[in-house]
């Protein structure tokens, strides 16, 4: 099993940027794919980014493309979520998940998740 720890919300300005982090406990991070999830007030959660299990090969919403990136750095157990030049759209719930085995580009089936971390954008 492996438990997530997310940090790095808060609140920040439109055009502004923030970094969050997903740290794993135990060992073997290496092992796991993990993808990134927002939700919004009143909205179904929905994809944001992925990275495999080496960190070779990322993916990103189509949306997002250009201000948002995905990394990892297994050394750290931690994956990042990089995020530019942010909107008020972006204002959300923003959840990081793993699951063993190759990568996945919606919720199902990670089955371990992070508790959320609060992103709120102002104008």
């Amino acid at each position: 099993q492996v438990q997530l720890v997310q940090s790095g919300g808060g609140l920040v300005q439109s055009g502004g940027s923030l970094r969050l982090s997903c740290t794993a406990s135990g060992r073997s991070f290496g092992t796991y794919s993990v993808g990134w999830f927002r939700q919004a007030p009143g909205k179904e959660r929905e994809f944001v980014a992925a990275i495999t299990r080496s960190g070779d090969s990322t993916h990103l919403a189509d949306s997002l493309k250009g201000r948002f990136t995905i990394s990892r750095d297994n050394a750290k157990n931690t994956v990042y979520l990089q995020m530019d030049n942010l909107k008020l759209d972006d204002t959300a719930v923003y959840y990081c998940a793993a699951r063993e085995g190759v990568v996945v580009l919606r919720e199902y089936p990670y089955n371990y998740w992070g508790p959320g971390t609060q992103v709120t954008v102002s104008s």
